[in-house]
């Protein structure tokens, strides 16, 4: 292996030019400010020749002021800090308030990341049901059930978290609903906004959750991993104690998170993300509009109607009919997308997958229409 490194050195995208339609990445672009800032700081632990014992309060780069000022007030919400992505906010607040051994209940539609934050926290998990297809819906109501249920057990109820949107068909849940549900059955709740925080314009004191964590990579055009932890005043302080062995240092934190390139990316996107979430209005539109066009075709949204997400889950049995017999099976589509430089659809979906719109202009989204159609008829003709 060491006789052959050159190919480590030899890292080019495939898809760089052309139009990408990964709901993992449409939200996580990289502003061109943001560029010149990941050059600018990439080299190792760079900010930390400017830290005097706890990096949330340095203040060159201004990073005291993002975390401490500026967060806090885009999310509505009293303490922010910087974590190494959504999963690492969810596992950090749910070790901190919830009692091992206790319960978690989270929505049905939960992302994987969600179960494994409880499991390793020493946590149970209770899901809310799902309605069936093709809406995959939560019901508010779940959580007062479902909490009552694991109460009537006679077991604890630490936490409840939504995931909202769910990442599997981007439905957004009453979270106003879900919060009142668990507060009045004196239960905190933690929001998953993995694939809203930096895409749609909210408030977390509006919906009235007590915790909420983004994600820097999918949604704030922030290079990863790198992500968001909000917390009320009162969850913050168990969220975000401080070590009682090296007392500069918040524990659940492990004392510093991003050291680099990411936090500097975030912030050098955040002028651009904050004004994006204005026009969030624009990309739920144009979002309908394209599942309005390939509908015909035999590829069918799934998830709730009217959808409000830009994140959107398909299935085509057209599309899988025409893998049986196409040349190289199930990948005929991924290769086909390719030719037309569109990308984003894994390679081997072709029943069921997911895309995103967002930030694509309608020119782009016409050209993948247009793809999807002649990639159709070219096969059924045949």
């Amino acid at each position: 292996m060491l006789d052959d490194l050159e190919k480590f050195t030899k890292l080019k995208r495939r898809t760089r030019g052309a139009i990408n339609i990964d709901p993992l990445q449409r939200g996580g672009i990289l502003t061109p400010e943001a560029k010149e800032a990941v050059l600018e700081w990439a080299d190792g632990y760079s900010i930390c020749d400017f830290c005097t014992g706890a990096m949330d309060k340095i203040q060159n780069p201004p990073i005291k002021s993002f975390v401490h000022d500026a967060l806090p007030e885009f999310l509505d919400i009293d303490e922010v800090r910087i974590t190494h992505g959504a999963r690492e906010g969810i596992f950090a607040a749910m070790h901190a308030l919830c009692e091992r051994g206790s319960c978690v209940v989270a929505d049905g539609n939960a992302h994987y990341t969600t179960i494994l934050a409880a499991e390793l926290a020493g946590l149970k998990v209770e899901q809310t049901p799902v309605g069936g297809e093709p809406e995959y819906k939560v019901d508010p109501q779940g959580y007062n059930k479902t909490i009552e249920d694991v109460r009537s057990r006679g077991e604890k109820v630490d936490l409840a978290v939504l995931t909202y949107p769910d990442g599997n068909y981007g439905n957004l849940v009453d979270a106003k609903k879900v919060a009142q549900i668990c507060h009045d059955l004196d239960v905190d709740l933690l929001l998953n906004g993995a694939y809203s925080v930096g895409r749609m314009d909210l408030s977390a004191r509006d919906l009235g959750v007590d915790v909420i964590v983004g994600s820097g990579h999918k949604s704030m055009a922030s290079c990863g991993p790198i992500g968001v932890l909000g917390a009320t005043e009162e969850c913050a302080k168990t969220i975000f104690r401080r070590s009682k062995l090296v007392p500069d240092k918040e524990l659940e934190l492990l004392g510093c998170t991003l050291r680099g390139a990411g936090i500097l990316s975030m912030m050098a996107s955040f002028p651009h993300v904050v004004e994006r979430t204005k026009l969030w209005d624009d990309e739920v539109e144009k979002a309908r509009w394209f599942a309005s066009q390939i509908e015909p075709f035999g590829i069918l949204l799934q998830g709730e109607r009217p959808h409000n997400h830009d994140l959107m889950f398909f299935k085509s049995e057209v599309l899988y009919e025409i893998s049986k017999t196409a040349r190289k099976g199930r990948y005929f589509l991924y290769r086909e997308l390719k030719k037309r430089k569109i990308f984003g659809i894994k390679p081997g979906l072709t029943r069921q997958f997911k895309l995103s719109t967002y930030l694509l202009s309608r020119e782009d989204l016409q050209t993948v229409v247009d793809g999807l159609e002649e990639i159709i008829a070219s096969y059924t003709r045949a």
